[in-house]
């Protein structure tokens, strides 16, 4: 029988049968590699007690400087951030200043307008 005139089943038992062996033989290969006597001293040496520790030791202050900087960096932000809080506010009491003094020659010019209109009237 071609693969063209299987039925699907057959094709996917078939398949599945494919993939459970290939499970089978890399459970066989991984189990060698680790039991393998010829690993090197560096490895070996990673699962001592006090090389480990000693790593986790450099880890921790590594990541202790890490946040240090992290902090250090939101600090500078914040600051920063702030500062342009301080210069809006700035920039909105002088645009509101200027607003008022504007209203205020718009009215005296109304003033002086009406006054001329009245003059000239009379």
């Amino acid at each position: 029988m071609t693969s063209s005139t299987q039925k699907p089943e057959e094709v996917r038992s078939k398949r599945r049968k494919e993939l459970e062996a290939d499970d089978t033989e890399g459970l066989q290969l991984s189990s060698t590699d680790t039991a393998d006597p010829g690993l090197s001293d560096g490895l070996q040496s990673l699962y001592k007690p006090e090389s480990l520790e000693q790593l986790l030791n450099e880890m921790n202050k590594e990541i202790k400087s890490l946040l240090a900087k992290y902090a250090h960096i939101l600090r500078q932000r914040a600051a920063m951030d702030a500062s342009y809080v301080h210069e809006l506010d700035g920039i909105l009491k002088e645009a509101r200043t200027l607003e008022n003094h504007l209203k205020q020659k718009k009215e005296s010019l109304k003033q002086r307008f009406a006054m001329i209109a009245n003059t000239l009237q009379s």
